[in-house]
């Protein structure tokens, strides 16, 4: 795996929502769609608002990698579940504060069913 280099966690962490593609079975990316991603410390977190539902979590779950598009970044990487409850507590607090504009998303991306589904981007390298 690769890290993050400051400018992409800055950058990917101040956008309002990247593009996320998981990887198919025979490792071609699907149809890209947009989401909404939080920066906490050196991390990114991203969640279905439509927990488990959500296709596109289901197949990032899956797949376990995809590819990100957003603000000039393009990266691949891997989709690590978060289970941490502590973290994840910091996570919902960093929705909040980034997309308190928009209440009535933010409640259901803070709720259990979307908890469930955190998921850390970390960059890997090419396929």
């Amino acid at each position: 795996m690769t890290t993050w280099t400051s400018d992409e966690l800055d950058q990917l962490g101040a956008i309002e929502e990247l593009d996320i593609a998981p990887l198919r079975p025979d490792g071609t990316p699907r149809r890209p769609v947009p989401v909404w991603v939080v920066r906490v410390g050196d991390a990114l977190y991203i969640r279905s608002w439509r927990g488990q539902a959500g296709a596109w979590f289901r197949a990032a779950q899956a797949s376990g990698a995809g590819r990100l598009r957003a603000g000039g970044v393009e990266k691949d990487v891997a989709f690590v579940p978060e289970p941490d409850p502590a973290l994840n507590d910091q996570i919902d607090a960093a929705y909040r504060r980034k997309y308190r504009r928009y209440p009535s998303y933010v409640a259901p991306m803070v709720s259990p069913r979307a908890r469930a589904t955190t998921l850390r981007l970390v960059p890997r390298a090419p396929v």
